[in-house]
């Protein structure tokens, strides 16, 4: 049923990527993503140690396993920042899968700045980077980040961490049709329900952080989402019936006995 998800050069057995922020221990983070069946996990290198060996760091805690890094640039609000920040990181790391995010308010709402996140895109992209680009859910923006060099991009569902679930499902689908690079919803998943929606409006993956770690059962959340993620994309896949104002009979009433 189509499950191979593919990012420029990458492909992936998973739908579902997950972050690594927020979890009480690095131990608690490998157990649910491997619960979740995630071969992705964002980690966000200006805040959390992935290089010196010296330090306990993430990289040591899932060898052995088929989980991959995806450096993403959470505290950059500037192009220049995150283009040095991935610059950096691939020297140290040899790591060029990216999440492009530059936040336009720290504040309140967490939303990107997506005309710096299209400048820092576009020299990425030059630079030979994979990039997936956290955006608003807003097609003209999406279009453009794809033709700034986006491999993928990564539309919000609501603001990161709020749980809220999609506020607007039609810009899904309008983004879905703007762009022809891969959608993955970012931000805002509450639940599995929402992440099975997300892959029911048509989206190709869904990234979630908040709603596994900050659950009361990270694991179970994590296994979980990964079933929603599956379930989603097959319902997508399998195509839903049309909605209808009036009740439709389930057996024809043509042909039946009368008493």
């Amino acid at each position: 049923m189509d499950n191979k998800l593919k990012i420029g050069k990458y492909e992936l057995g998973s739908r579902l990527i997950v972050g690594s922020g927020k979890y009480d221990s690095f131990d608690m983070t490998k157990e649910a993503t491997l619960a979740s069946g995630s071969e992705l996990i964002t980690v966000a290198v200006r805040r959390l140690n992935i290089t010196d060996p010296d330090k306990e760091n993430l990289r040591d805690t899932f060898a052995g396993t088929n989980v991959n890094f995806l450096p993403n640039s959470a505290g950059c609000v500037t192009a220049e920042e995150a283009i040095t920040t991935f610059r950096l990181t691939r020297e140290a790391t040899g790591i060029d899968l990216i999440k492009l995010e530059v936040i336009g308010d720290t504040q309140k709402t967490l939303y990107p700045d997506v005309l710096e996140t299209i400048k820092a895109c576009e020299v990425l992209h030059k630079d030979g980077f994979t990039i997936m680009a956290y955006t608003s859910d807003d097609p003209i923006m999406a279009k453009r980040l794809e033709d700034a060099g986006a491999h993928a991009v990564m539309p919000l569902a609501a603001p990161i961490g709020s749980g809220l679930g999609i506020q607007n499902p039609y810009n899904v689908v309008f983004v879905r049709e703007a762009v022809n690079v891969p959608v993955i919803v970012d931000a805002g998943i509450g639940c599995a329900s929402d992440a099975a929606y997300a892959m029911e409006l048509g989206a190709e993956g869904v990234l979630t952080n908040t709603a596994i770690a900050q659950s009361s059962n990270p694991i179970a959340m994590a296994e979980a989402m990964k079933h929603a993620v599956i379930a989603g994309r097959m319902s997508y896949l399998a195509g839903r019936i049309p909605k209808k104002p009036y009740a439709t009979a389930s057996s024809p009433v043509d042909g039946l006995i009368q008493f």
